[in-house]
């Protein structure tokens, strides 16, 4: 019995390994030229968005694992710097190259994100039973100047930086595959602290408590959302 145990823990980590590997020769054939060979996005080529510095990244595995093979374009993004790589790999090369960007380059990822939850303030259930009302309340004043109040991520202010020549790139946060967690942090902390290169979406911190922002990223997963999948 004993053995046979050892041997299943032999045979699990050298499928690891043989992933591990295939991805790390995918990433350097194919996503280097963008993302860098450490995952910084240092580069040369003259982009309208630059690729995202990977170690900063607020995607869980399984997440990275859906955009390199459906694109960011289908979880939001208006700009297809991103693109889907389902006709290039198959959905093994493509696990491979998720597995082996999380643990190369973010796989501090899980405990950075716990702590910074952890060191949040925490909702009491006066703070719940509002959180619909305060969230839709400062979606609209706010976060629909660029995303839409429909959250599709158009708006006049976005087609105003077309004409400025100062484009920006709102989500369309129907299509966001962020959790609500996610988004409250993404919220508090903005795009640059998760690896975007333009600050286009700022840090609310200095401007909302954590309640506020809780709120709105629950107004955003649960009615946002919410509404793209009715429309489904």
């Amino acid at each position: 019995m004993k053995l046979l145990l050892l041997a299943l823990l032999a045979t699990f980590a050298f499928a690891a390994q043989s992933q591990y590997a295939l991805g790390e020769t995918i990433y350097k054939t194919t996503c280097i030229s963008c993302h860098g060979i450490d995952g910084n996005s240092q580069n040369d080529m003259k982009l309208v968005v630059k690729p995202r510095i990977l170690s900063k990244s607020i995607l869980t595995e399984t997440q990275a694992y859906k955009i390199i093979k459906y694109g960011a374009h289908a979880y939001g993004s208006h700009a297809d710097i991103m693109p889907t790589f389902k006709y290039v790999y198959s959905d093994i090369q493509i696990k491979a190259v998720a597995h082996y960007v999380s643990k190369t380059f973010n796989s501090h990822r899980d405990k950075r994100v716990e702590n910074l939850l952890k060191e949040s303030a925490q909702l009491e259930e006066k703070d719940r039973q509002e959180m619909m009302k305060v969230g839709k309340k400062i979606f609209q004043r706010k976060c629909g100047k660029c995303h839409g109040v429909s959250g599709n991520g158009e708006s006049d202010y976005v087609e105003q930086s077309k004409s400025n020549q100062n484009f920006i790139y709102p989500y369309n946060l129907q299509k966001i595959l962020l959790s609500e967690k996610q988004i409250f942090l993404y919220a508090k902390f903005g795009g640059k602290f998760w690896g975007t290169a333009k600050n286009d979406m700022p840090s609310w911190k200095k401007r909302y408590n954590d309640i506020q922002l809780k709120s709105v990223a629950h107004y955003v997963a649960t009615q946002i959302k919410k509404n793209n999948k009715q429309k489904k």
